[in-house]
């Protein structure tokens, strides 16, 4: 008797244990700390890796430690979405461009036909989506000015779990903490399903200056920290970066964009940057600016939405490429 039971406590303790582990394998969710800084995320690095798990196979982008916790950020490459999740649940081995090409993530980060751009490139990358209904993008770039709620407001009240991305700037939550807090609640509440996209840490700008010598093309602009400060600031206050990233000015040349594929990163442009372009249609990638640098954007999109000349529905951009 004492035999059986020694033999039900273990079983108890080895099913607790099961249980605990399955559950520490689930999605990982970083609680968001107030005023949060990318020195949070520790030993950030850029790798890529193909990783199973219970039948379930992901890439690997980053490598990072979170409050002592060892940290993946995963890819589906068949969706595109991205999550954190615990390395030690996953077994990774490192993989190849080449070996993951029939992926519609590979295919994605594609380059577009050598000869196709001149060297000096303009909004490049994904400018265009698959299917009706458009994909609306904000960007927050750095701004002495307060987020324009009320744009957010009119994008929600499409209804639960409308799509948006929003390209954010690091130098942007860091200067914004209530508004990007007030962000976070819209899609914890589920009011907004928000993509975040990385628009680099500062944005550099210099008024004056051409095109080929500004932007992200400044000379001395370390590319790498631009992309990974954001990407950290974000994990930080508890959310999780997407694949996606835009060029500050929407500029960029043949060797940023190489480098950003070597990031696993892809660029996304737009085709109706409304204070500047054509209205949208079908399949467009709308971009407005509600960091309060640009209202005349925003009213544009109030009257077009109000009028059913902005494409239905809203869609969420990983469905874009």
């Amino acid at each position: 008797m004492k035999t059986l039971a020694k033999l039900s406590f273990c079983a108890t303790l080895l099913a607790a244990a099961t249980a605990g582990a399955q559950e520490d394998c689930g999605p990982v969710a970083i609680d968001p700390v107030a005023g949060a800084t990318g020195a949070r995320v520790e030993n950030y690095a850029a790798i890529f890796e193909s990783c199973a798990k219970d039948g379930e196979m992901r890439l690997a982008t980053r490598r990072m430690r979170v409050d002592g916790d060892s940290l993946l950020l995963i890819v589906d490459p068949q969706t595109l979405q991205t999550a954190l999740a615990r390395a030690a649940c996953w077994r990774c081995a490192a993989t190849t461009d080449a070996e993951q090409a029939d992926t519609r993530f590979l295919q994605a980060l594609r380059p577009p036909p050598e000869g196709s751009r001149p060297p000096a490139l303009v909004n490049a990358g994904l400018i265009h989506g698959k299917g009706a209904g458009s994909y609306v993008t904000g960007d927050l770039c750095p701004s002495q000015k307060p987020l324009d709620r009320d744009f957010i407001e009119e994008v929600a009240a499409q209804g639960p779990g409308t799509p948006l991305t929003l390209a954010v700037s690091g130098g942007w939550i860091a200067h914004h903490g209530a508004d990007f807090a007030w962000l976070q609640e819209k899609r914890r509440s589920g009011a907004l399903a928000i993509t975040w996209a990385d628009h680099s840490y500062s944005h550099p700008f210099a008024p004056g200056l051409k095109d080929v010598q500004n932007y992200l093309l400044r000379p001395g602009v370390d590319l790498d920290r631009e992309i990974f400060e954001t990407e950290k600031i974000l994990i930080a206050h508890g959310e999780t970066p997407s694949v996606f990233f835009r060029f500050p000015g929407l500029v960029s040349d043949a060797a940023l964009l190489e480098k950003l594929r070597e990031r696993h990163l892809v660029a996304l442009g737009a085709d109706a940057w409304l204070a500047l372009g054509p209205p949208p249609r079908d399949g467009s990638v709308v971009l407005v600016h509600p960091n309060g640098n640009e209202p005349g954007g925003l009213k544009i999109f109030s009257r077009l939405l109000k009028s059913g000349r902005i494409p239905l529905p809203l869609r969420p951009i990983v469905e874009a490429p």
